[in-house]
This record gives C-alpha cells, structure tokens and sequence, in this order.
C-alpha cells in the first residue's frame, strides 16, 4: 500500500485539510500532520527555539503543537516512520487562497511541500483560490478530482521533477464543468502594496495589524504563461517549482563587476 503524508498551513480543522484527506484516502495510507493554528505565510521556518509536541486526534492524524508547516514534514518523516519506510508521496494543502507568483515564498504550505523535496520524497503543494477565506461552504470538488489524478499519476508512473523540485497547483474558484483544463505555467510576478493598519488599543499604545494584498499581477514574460493568467482564464495552474535560488544569468556580470 501506497504511503501519503499531509501538511498543511491554515490548521488541523481546516475544511480544505479534511477535503484533501477524502480526495487521497483511495490511494493508499494516509497519515496527517498539521500545525495547531493557522500558520499562513510563515514560509520555510523550523522551531528551534522551544520543544515541540504531537498531540494524536485520531488514528493517523495528529496536530503538532505550536509546530510550523516545516515542522509538521521534519518531524513527521524522523519520528512516525520508520527507516526505510519513508512516505511515497506528501502532500500539502488544500490551502484556503491562492498561492502564486512571488507568494509561494511566504508560503507555509509551499514550504511543506519544499522540506518534501529536500528528503527526496515527491511533493505537491496545492491551493485553492477563493475571494472569501471565510467561504467555508465550499466543496473543493474541483481541487479534490485535481489531485487525486495528480496523486495517482506520481504512485504509478513516478514523479514527472528532478531532485528538490515540487508541483506548485492552484485552483480556479469555478465548478468542474467550468474548468477548461490544465496549463503548465510559470510563476507571475505578483504586485504588492501595503496594507498595514494602524491601531490603538484600550490604554492607547499603537500596534499594526498586516491585511491582505488585491491579487494584482503582471506577467513575467511576453507570452501569457503565468499561473494568474491561467487562474483568471478558469484554467488549473501547475507550476514546477525548483529550490535552486542561483540568478544564474547573473553570475558572469557580477564576475565581470567583481574584476573591474
């Protein structure tokens, strides 16, 4: 039987994580690690600094205590298996918003996915886009037949991606029969603000509280090939996501500015 970890960054009681399990438990064993609180865009951060504790909900599901996405992965893969029975594949998600372009840095369920791939376990991080977080009513039929079918694919034919590469998937917020496909795309160069809002509270002392950025956008390269232009065209967006940061094409200049 085929071994599927679960992560997520939005929390254990996410609707999302427990749609994610029902998609995926045809396929093999499924055991889920999530963080205790919502951990959103807390990127590839690991506690080191205070211990950490897995508190069992159910048989093969399992909160981790204060525990970051990142961790939920380390942990999971050094203390619940065994050597030699590592995971077939990881999967994290199903996020409750978008995670494209630049975003996928803040990322607590691309991290997930990231610390798969460092252990050479194929990696799937997925998201569903939604103009309400609160949408709590959705159904994630789409997201659900999208990686099931991703899943099934990776456990019978093998992972499509070189070492320390992952899938980055994004989800349209449309129905099944809306969906026109799949595109294989790049990440879009995503356009930020700021939305910082200051406060006081009741004995007057200032503090700021950080909102959410419109999806604003713009593509990275002449063609329309990005996952926003795929999400806003109704198409599912499937990035390949590589944890080589090298700016290659800028290695000669900065040698040729170092010699000057």
């Amino acid at each position: 039987m085929k071994r599927i970890l679960i992560a997520n960054d939005d929390g254990y009681q996410s609707p999302g994580l427990l749609a994610l399990r029902e998609a995926l438990a045809p396929l093999g064993h499924i055991v889920i690690v999530a963080p205790a609180s919502e951990k959103s865009a807390c990127g590839h951060g690991m506690t080191l600094t205070r211990p950490l504790r897995f508190i069992k909900l159910d048989d093969d599901f399992y909160k981790l205590d204060d525990g970051t996405p990142t961790d939920c992965i380390y942990l999971s893969l050094h203390a619940l298996y065994e050597e030699g029975f590592k995971p077939d594949l990881i999967v994290s998600g199903i996020n409750i918003g978008s995670n494209m372009g630049e975003d996928v840095s803040y990322s607590g369920t691309a991290s997930a996915a990231m610390e798969g791939v460092l252990h050479d376990i194929p990696s799937i991080a997925i998201s569903q886009v939604l103009q309400d977080k609160n949408c709590f009513g959705f159904d994630f039929s789409l997201a659900k037949e999208t990686i099931y079918n991703l899943a099934k694919k990776i456990l019978e034919n093998g992972f499509p991606l070189q070492k320390r590469e992952f899938l980055n998937v994004n989800i349209p917020q449309i129905s099944k029969e809306q969906c026109k496909g799949m595109k294989i795309t790049e990440l879009g160069i995503r356009l930020y603000g700021n939305d910082a809002h200051l406060h006081r509270n009741p004995r007057g002392e200032e503090y700021y509280w950080l909102g959410l950025h419109p999806l604003n956008w713009k593509e990275r390269n002449q063609q329309e090939s990005s996952d926003f232009n795929a999400i806003m065209n109704d198409y599912v967006s499937i990035t390949p996501i590589t944890l080589d940061f090298t700016a290659r094409k800028s290695m000669q200049p900065l040698q040729d500015w170092i010699t000057q």
